[in-house]
């Protein structure tokens, strides 16, 4: 016999909310359904582009907050936004372009440990809070066969670094992660829950 889940049960600090995802990403969306949680998903496109100057370890948040801003909300309801960024050197690996960007973001995280920042806001329309996450991920050395083999068969254009860590590359060549690993794929659910615990 079917037990009926009433939304978001066993959290009644969102009785009160109905809950928003504003993001498109299908990585967020699977973690968040797997967390237990009912939601709405809401999505609006924005321009991602950041200022250059801003500091490396800032810009996922900024972005997070950037694409909380064009939602309009009831009162009733309660907004999550995200934004993941991998960073290497003090630089910003973003969605790459293309095979030959692929390529060249793969080859310079071979071999080397890499942070993930995921930028999180949460926002009704009386409090806003936002928070950033960080993960370090140490891939082994990537052939360029190996690196052929990931593009060719894999989906590296829709994510931050040109790879994902739950998939192909993720499970034979990623040799240490310290952190959230739900953090890498796109959103940290752990510190997500304690977060919407407080507000």
């Amino acid at each position: 016999m079917a037990t009926h889940v009433t939304p978001n049960s066993g959290m009644p600090w969102l009785a009160k909310y109905d809950l928003i995802l504003g993001s498109g990403s299908p990585r967020r969306v699977q973690l968040l359904r797997e967390a237990g949680y009912t939601y709405t998903q809401r999505v609006i496109e924005i321009d991602e582009s950041f200022d250059p100057t801003l500091p490396v370890d800032t810009v996922a948040e900024h972005l997070a907050v950037l694409k909380s801003s064009v939602h309009t909300l009831s009162d009733s309801e309660l907004l999550i936004t995200a934004d993941s960024v991998v960073i290497i050197n003090n630089q910003i690996l973003n969605k790459p372009e293309g095979r030959q960007q692929a390529e060249q973001f793969l080859n310079l995280l071979s071999d080397s440990t890499h942070l993930v920042h995921t930028g999180v806001c949460i926002r009704s329309n009386s409090k806003q809070v936002s928070f950033t996450a960080s993960s370090e991920v140490t891939l082994a050395p990537l052939s360029i066969s190996e690196i052929k083999h990931y593009i060719d068969y894999y989906s590296p254009y829709d994510r931050a670094g040109g790879y994902g860590v739950q998939d192909w590359i993720g499970h034979n060549c990623v040799t240490n992660i310290n952190g959230s690993y739900t953090n890498i794929m796109g959103l940290p659910t752990a510190e997500l829950y304690s977060r919407l615990k407080d507000f």
